[in-house]
């Protein structure tokens, strides 16, 4: 009996849950995009990651500061240092930045994996900041609410460290491409996407962020 219903596969349908170890496709965007939005959703998605983090409460520390639906991530698959505290969006899409971009970049390159990520930190409660420091009664920047984190170098399996200060050269070996290949591949999984060529206050890091203006600078 004809019903009319028709089986679509979940890679082809856009209202599916993201399936985060998928090869990302034209619809992985807009699923992205749709998890993030949904605090129930995002968390589902981050929970099959496998990353390993810590729920953290929700909070206010000023005006314009402080985070919902935020977790600090114990571990990544890759090192960090310092435990970094990020929205569920930011914590998402940074995993797929790292596993569908960052690594398939690497392997490219170098034949290496990247084991260590180097940061300059994630939530701080305070204002944009475009070269001159942050500026009083400016916005508040995306770290206020920890939908921002912002990388400074990579460390491959055979110890070799890249760091945006000094890779980031334009010279075409391999350091550099590989950073432009990291850079060219967060703007698929962040909203804002900023680096050396936007301004000097960014020489030295890529700013990574959510939930902002789309940008890819």
């Amino acid at each position: 009996m004809l019903t009319g219903a028709v089986d679509i596969p979940e890679r082809f349908n856009p209202w599916a849950p993201l399936d985060v170890m998928a090869e990302p496709d034209w619809l992985t965007g807009f699923k992205l995009a749709h998890a993030r939005r949904d605090p129930t959703r995002c968390l589902a998605a981050l929970a099959r990651t496998g990353m390993q983090y810590d729920l953290l409460p929700d909070r206010v520390t000023g005006e314009g500061c402080g985070f919902e639906n935020a977790v600090r991530l114990r571990s990544a698959g890759v090192r960090l240092g310092t435990s970094p505290s990020l929205s569920c969006p930011m914590a998402l899409s940074f995993f797929m930045w790292e596993k569908h971009a960052l690594q398939p970049a690497a392997k490219q390159r170098f034949g290496e994996p990247v084991v260590a990520i180097e940061h300059l930190g994630s939530y701080a409660c305070r204002n944009v900041n475009r070269g001159e420091g942050a500026v009083p009664g400016a916005s508040r920047s995306r770290h206020a609410t920890a939908d921002a984190f912002d990388v400074a170098g990579l460390t491959l399996a055979d110890g070799r460290r890249i760091t945006v200060r000094r890779d980031w050269s334009g010279n075409g070996d391999p350091a550099d491409l590989l950073l432009r290949d990291a850079h060219r591949g967060a703007c698929r999984f962040f909203d804002g996407v900023l680096g050396p060529d936007y301004n000097a206050a960014h020489r030295d890091h890529f700013h990574l962020e959510t939930g902002g203006y789309s940008m890819c600078r």
